[in-house]
């Protein structure tokens, strides 16, 4: 969705998401809260409210960033490769959201309230529509996989804050153990799969994804 920004005085509305950005690095999501960012910008929490209303606004600003700094069309004009664009855009947000803590989680579901973002896309979308797609297939295809890339990505940056926290997190050797390795054999492949090489494992998953949703 996207929802009209506010005005407000002295600071700037990027200088308190890029402080926000280190807070969430720092200490989280649940860590990231108004004092502690008007604390690293040096200034008291009321005057962070020139700006942001609440956390959740300020989450939105944040999703907006991030969106930002993807910089990866959704839509690709008819001329162009559907399937370079899609898996472009995917490799794109998920290296966005992996770059912060919890970034999968700070991106999902937030309003845009830079408007310009969505505006950008009006040119390729009719083009498209113009060359005989019909909206709600692109709107379809494009949703697919950008929810995949999300849920991937929150999945992904979730094990690995997991090992960071304890590196005997998703330990494959004990993992075996519990398993019983011996008698599910395949299962216990499947985990070595699974946890081994997260970057790989996209890229693959992506490819047969979007090799399917582009087949003519």
């Amino acid at each position: 969705m996207i929802k009209p920004g506010g005005v407000g005085r002295g600071l700037t509305r990027e200088q308190i998401v890029a402080a926000a950005f280190e807070v969430l690095d720092e200490h989280g999501l649940d860590g990231l809260t108004m004092r502690r960012v008007a604390g690293r910008l040096g200034v008291q929490a009321a005057a962070l409210y020139w700006h942001v209303s609440d956390k959740a606004d300020l989450l939105d600003e944040m999703g907006t960033s991030m969106w930002r700094t993807a910089t990866v069309p959704l839509f690709r004009e008819p001329d162009q490769d559907v399937a370079r664009g899609l898996t472009d855009a995917a490799r794109s947000f998920r290296a966005t959201m992996l770059a912060h803590r919890d970034g999968a989680t700070v991106f999902a579901g937030r309003r845009l309230t830079d408007v310009s973002l969505v505006q950008v896309q009006e040119r390729p979308l009719a083009a498209l529509v113009e060359a005989g797609r019909s909206l709600e297939d692109v709107l379809d295809t494009w949703q697919i996989v950008m929810h995949f890339t999300i849920g991937w990505t929150a999945e992904e940056q979730g094990v690995r804050q997991a090992r960071e926290a304890d590196p005997h997190s998703y330990d494959l050797a004990e993992r075996d153990a519990r398993l019983g390795a011996d008698t599910h054999p395949l299962m216990a492949q499947a985990g070595r799969l699974m946890f081994a090489d997260p970057e790989a494992r996209f890229e693959r998953v992506l490819s047969r994804l979007v090799g399917a949703l582009t087949r003519n």
